[in-house]
């Protein structure tokens, strides 16, 4: 049974104002239920330190709804070809923060300005099997966008409704084996993509910080 602790404001209620939805999700992220960070269940082993990385989670605004903005990476890329993927990567030297890296990441990726951005807060870290250390930035974005995606890395920008992220039911385990051991990592569909791995994962944490519910045990 998820366990829940619902927040005095409803949920993202149709017709919020953009400053008091932006308020509202950083309340919302401020007092999420602590728990471990999920995803792939093969862990991290290596005595190699963790590098460092940040995403943006962009949730568009909309008057009647709140939407997130996913990037479909090119298929010649050498990693994750043709994945679904929040905008970011490796922090660099001059990145004063996650929220640095996040926001350059965009626009070099999609061209997502950062006054376009109402940082809300950030999700657990997500530590990914490669060895990167992942902190999500979630952000408002007001429209228009006017993106200009980088066509050597991103073959599309597209939103999907925020709602089919905060049902549990619509998120799914699924089992693999490589090198010997057992794993499994997270997916939830829409229409006809697949969003799987630490996308899907850091969804399902938006999804159980938003409705203060632990989703999966």
């Amino acid at each position: 049974m998820p366990h829940s602790h619902a927040l005095a404001s409803p949920l993202l209620n149709a017709g919020m104002p953009f400053d008091a939805t932006r308020e509202w999700l950083h309340q919302a992220l401020a007092q999420a239920l602590p728990r471990q960070q999920r995803g792939d269940r093969l862990q991290y082993m290596s005595d190699k330190p963790l590098i460092p990385a940040a995403v943006l989670v962009p949730l568009v605004y909309h008057p009647s709804h709140l939407s997130v903005l996913l990037t479909q990476r090119t298929e010649h890329l050498s990693k994750h070809p043709g994945q679904i993927a929040f905008p970011g990567g490796r922090a660099e030297a001059e990145d004063a923060s996650a929220e640095a890296t996040a926001l350059r990441e965009s626009l070099e990726e999609i061209g997502l300005r950062a006054e376009l951005v109402a940082l809300a807060g950030r999700l657990p870290n997500y530590i990914t099997i490669t060895g990167y250390e992942v902190t999500p930035v979630v952000g408002l974005v007001r429209p228009p966008l006017e993106l200009r995606p980088d066509a050597n890395e991103v073959a599309e920008a597209f939103e999907v409704p925020l709602q089919l992220f905060l049902d549990p039911a619509n998120f799914t385990r699924h089992r693999y084996e490589l090198g010997g051991k057992t794993g499994s990592y997270l997916a939830v569909t829409h229409e006809n993509r697949f969003i799987w791995g630490a996308t899907a994962a850091m969804l399902l944490s938006v999804g159980e910080s938003l409705t203060q519910q632990h989703f999966l045990e």
